[in-house]
């Protein structure tokens, strides 16, 4: 598109809002003036104060900035008494499902992220937002199962956090990629003089996920610099699913017998055998497997050895693998350490070094791995082997005796005795920074600045307690085969796995990954000229890139088995471990920018103020090649009640490191099989039978793998807000903000969600290929690949309203803030070359993806003198869920959280106290069917119910 063209849509587009600095959130003390109240009249007497507000480079005397923007002040942060930055963040109502939680249902381990406007590439995902710290990028997270391509909240030290802006709106022109969806950028204390302390205790109405954490700050201005240091830390206790009526059991029906310590056996040759006197059918297939009775410890012998066993029916032999100890919430510990000095080298150079570390150990539970034993997959069971109780070991004669094999041979069973799967992540972050700011004449007067940082994350991944596939199969052998391996222990799958089987057949896995950021910026701004309505600005830079990142898989659990046969040709595991391929990738880039503040008129009769922003950025990746991009905003104020703005900027989004190099990864997709039952007639199910339960093939979770994909294309974006804002001089303190936009993104990568996959197949016959099933109906293998779809259209409205007044001496201070999502559409090319549109907006039939239309904060705050007390409540829509399903219907209800806060501060206006009652009615989450077995979309709602904290503040 040509600049005249863009100009005429930013023209066109031109209606915007005031209300640069909102607050939904309200601080302990009475809150600065919002940006939408009328101007301070100059007064030359005065210094003239600068600041650069998130959105812009350039200095300006006023907050006005044509982007929607809110800010969270240092008093909305201790009023909320949030654990980390993700607890705020992700309660905005313009924030998407995020990473959160650390529960054993979801894929954060122990991340937290910020995804605004949902845009986010994968669930949770965050690479669509950019985060900076004063200005300046985070390093990419690690510690999952895998690095990942966007910041870990986790690793900002919340005590070193004064205020946090939100800009809603594009600003790739201004910062580069990855700022599609908008910025966040976090500014760290530099005020403080002396010591200040935080501590928050909390804890749930049901006693557990205890929460610990606090800060201690010290600072000190001398002659020519100042000091600054921090350390922030933080314990959170878990919640486990059996603790929650919500979770404790999946909500889905299960509609035959599941697996469970008894085991659940399928033994070609026993049915209708007359020497053990079996019935015809007896454990001859799926559908009449036995199971061993409760209470049996050691099976009979010889030919009674059948009386052991039952065909496993419902209800008796019901078993819910859920109460084995998972986590809803997982347990977390973070630490951080922060160093600041600033020294005055001359009077126009400061320089300024900042070093910061910072730890998280974090863990998940899982129920013991499920035992799914299959001749299918070459596993046998000799007629000899030490604990076959058909076989000659147990006393049954050579010509009675069975061994088991072949393609209907099946063992499941809980392993219990193995133990609970736990899943650990230490991880690591570090970061030093070089500053140099001051000013300069170079045809003109520059205040510049240059920074050099370099930052690592580095974590481990460890598995404990999985399943040795090649010993296992090795114990399963007969005693000449299993004593010809080196400590091999005969296992006993029919009846009793003591200590010493359970210790063979364990796995143990250690994984690491890790991220490195070196960057370096340098930028400049001063004034042009003097226009009509004020200075012209001008900021212009450069900033040089290079992010690099690897993922180092346990050698052992990701190569392939070379005892375990082959299966149609391909190597199997050697572990229960998610094998997968190390990744390794960099990349890195040059960008330069400039951009323009022109104050075009102003204190005109119907023109009060009328501005006009335009930025440039050229970047060039050594994996993509060269884009620019652009934006262009306009303001203007008719008078002073009502201002007006809007925004076009273009985005660009380089594939990421992950996106880009990933290997292939196994994993679990928790997802709805629509060919569950057989289909019922659709298209892509044809011949799946009948009996296909979805349920009993790895507790209903299909079984699949990831990859990146070398050859995806950047994305693109455009990206549209138009607003106002209303002021209205007769009822002072009154604001009222509307914002709508619209953002396309061409050739977005993304990957279809399983569930999607599963879908298209089912109903259109499409993306069949992806969908690898046995005769059964059981999905063997599903394979999610990222590709540059056609685009994304992201299109809404938010509303801001804000009332402060005085009352009594003291202050009232309400908001209320809602975020309408209009569309969210992904237009999907179909093999056949057509285009398919998903609109998620107002759904949740995916797991961890509740996409409602509306979502809402509203808060009522009194602010005395000695006494703050306030009201907040959150609310999450109404969303269509899996159509007709027994959990709900097919609809998930809308949930508001109601909480309440009090404080009282001291006379020496140093120290104070407060507590808090967060889901004062102790609200749960709805149920849904989509994220079975665990019920609820743990990214979106919060399942700890009524949650009591006490704060303390000093100063001193």
């Amino acid at each position: 598109m040509k600049m005249k063209n863009r100009k005429a849509i930013a023209a066109r587009s031109a209606v915007a809002l005031s209300l640069a600095v909102t607050h939904f959130a309200h601080g302990q003390e009475a809150p600065a003036a919002p940006a939408s109240a009328a101007p301070a009249k100059d007064d030359a007497s005065a210094p003239v104060q600068q600041v650069v507000m998130t959105g812009s480079r350039i200095a300006r005397r006023d907050t006005e900035t044509s982007g929607p923007m809110l800010t969270l002040t240092k008093d909305d942060l201790k009023f909320a008494a949030p654990t980390s930055l993700g607890d705020i963040m992700q309660s905005l109502p313009n924030t998407g499902v995020s990473l959160n939680s650390n529960g054993t249902q979801g894929t954060s381990y122990g991340v937290s992220s910020i995804n605004l406007r949902y845009l986010g590439s994968a669930e949770g995902s965050g690479n669509r937002t950019l985060v900076l710290v004063d200005g300046h990028r985070w390093v990419n997270a690690a510690g999952g199962r895998g690095f990942r391509d966007f910041p870990d909240l986790n690793t900002i030290p919340l005590g070193i956090i004064d205020s946090v802006e939100v800009l809603k709106d594009g600003a790739s022109a201004i910062y580069g990629a990855d700022a599609i969806a908008g910025v966040v950028n976090i500014h760290t204390k530099r005020k403080l003089e002396g010591f200040e302390a935080n501590m928050r205790l909390g804890t749930s109405s049901r006693n557990d996920d205890e929460n610990y954490n606090g800060f201690l700050n010290w600072g000190k201005r001398f002659d020519k610099g100042s000091v600054f240091l921090s350390g922030s830390m933080n314990d959170s206790r878990p919640i486990l699913s059996a603790d929650r009526d919500l979770t404790k059991v999946a909500l889905s029906p299960l509609t035959a017998p599941g697996t469970s310590p008894q085991g659940l056996y399928v033994l070609p040759g026993l049915s209708n055998n007359a020497y053990f006197g079996t019935p015809a059918g007896f454990a001859s297939n799926a559908a009449n497997a036995v199971t061993r009775n409760m209470g049996v410890t050691s099976i009979g012998a010889s030919y009674t050895a059948d009386n052991s066993f039952h065909t496993a029916a419902l209800p008796g032999d019901y078993y819910n693998q859920q109460t084995q100890g998972l986590y809803a919430t997982g347990p977390s510990k973070t630490a951080g350490l922060f160093g600041r000095l600033t020294y005055e080298i001359t009077p126009d150079l400061t320089a300024h070094v900042e070093a910061t570390y910072t730890t998280r150990q974090s863990s998940q539970l899982f129920s013991p791995y499920l035992l799914d034993i299959r001749g299918s997959n070459g596993y046998s069971i000799s007629r000899d082997q030490a604990y076959n109780p058909f076989g000659t070991a147990n006393g049954v004669p050579a010509a009675n005796a069975l061994g088991f094999s072949g393609s209907t041979f099946r063992i499941q069973r809980v392993p219990v005795e193995v133990g609970n799967r736990e899943v650990l992540q230490d991880v690591k972050m570090s970061r030093l920074l070089l500053g140099l700011e001051g000013t300069v004449s170079l045809w003109g007067d520059w205040n510049w600045d240059a920074t050099l940082s370099y930052s690592k994350n580095k974590a481990s991944f460890d598995q404990k307690n999985g399943i040795n596939f090649d010993n296992l199969y090795r114990a399963m052998t007969s005693p000449a085969t299993c004593s010809a391996a080196s400590g091999c222990v005969p296992i006993d799958l029919f009846g009793t796995i003591t200590p010493a089987m359970a210790d063979y057949i364990r796995s143990y896995s250690h994984d690491i990954n890790g991220t490195s950021q070196t960057d370096f910026s340098l930028n400049a701004t001063r004034s042009l000229m003097q226009l009509q309505g004020g200075a012209l600005g001008i900021a212009t830079g450069y900033e040089y890139r290079r992010e690099t990142a690897y993922d180092s898989p346990d050698p052992f659990a990701s190569q392939a088995s070379t005892v375990l046969p082959l299966v149609s040709g391909a190597a199997q595991s050697t572990t229960s471990a998610a094998a997968r391929n190390p990744t390794a990738g960099s990349y890195y880039l040059n960008e330069a920018y400039a951009e323009l503040s022109a104050p075009l008129l102003a204190n005109l009769p119907w023109v009060q103020k009328l501005e006009l922003d335009a930025a440039v950025r050229y970047s060039r990746y050594s994996t993509v090649g060269g884009k620019a991009t652009t934006k262009l905003g306009i303001l203007y104020r008719p008078f002073n009640s009502l201002l007006l703005r809007g925004t076009y900027s273009q985005g660009f989004r380089a594939p990421s490191i992950l996106e880009l190099y990933q290997g292939v990864k196994q994993t679990n997709f928790p997802a709805v099989d629509p060919c569950n039952g057989g289909g019922a007639g659709l298209p892509g199910c044809a011949g799946i039978p009948t009996s296909y339960n979805q349920s009993l093939y790895n507790s209903g979770i299909p079984h699949g793998v990831t990859s990146g994909n070398a050859d995806l294309k950047p994305e693109s974006a455009d990206t549209y807000s138009v607003g106002f804002t209303y002021a209205p001089e007769q009822l002072k303190g009154f604001s009222m903000t509307v914002d709508q936009f619209k953002i396309k993104i061409k050739d977005a990568i993304a990957s279809q969600t399983a569930t999607q996959i599963l879908n298209a197949c089912a109903q259109t016959g499409t993306f069949c290929n992806l969908v690898q099933r046995a005769n059964t109906g059981e999905i063997v293998q599903l394979t999610q690949a990222l590709v540059n779809l056609s685009r994304i259209e992201v299109q809404g409205v938010d509303v801001t309203l804000r009332y402060l007044f005085p009352v009594a001496g003291a202050k009232i201070d309400a908001a209320l803030d809602l975020a309408y999502l209009q569309h969210y559409k992904s237009y999907v090319p179909q093999p056949d070359g057509s285009i398919a549109v998903d609109e998620r907006a107002g759904k949740s039939d995916q797991p961890r993806s509740t996409f409602p239309h509306l979502k809402a904060q509203a808060s009522l705050r009194y602010i005395g003198s000695s006494i703050t007390a306030g009201w907040k409540a959150r609310y999450i829509g109404a969303t269509a869920d899996v159509p007709n399903n027994a959990v709900n219907g097919g609809n998930v209800a809308g949930t508001l959280y109601h909480d309440l806060q009090l404080s009282y501060n001291f006379s020496d206006g140093k120290t104070s106290i407060g507590m808090g009652i967060d889901n004062v009615f102790d609200k749960q989450p709805p149920a849904s069917a989509a994220n079975n077995p665990i019920n609820f979309d743990m990214y979106t709602y919060d399942v700890r119910g009524r949650y009591f904290y006490t704060r303390v503040n000093t100063r001193f």
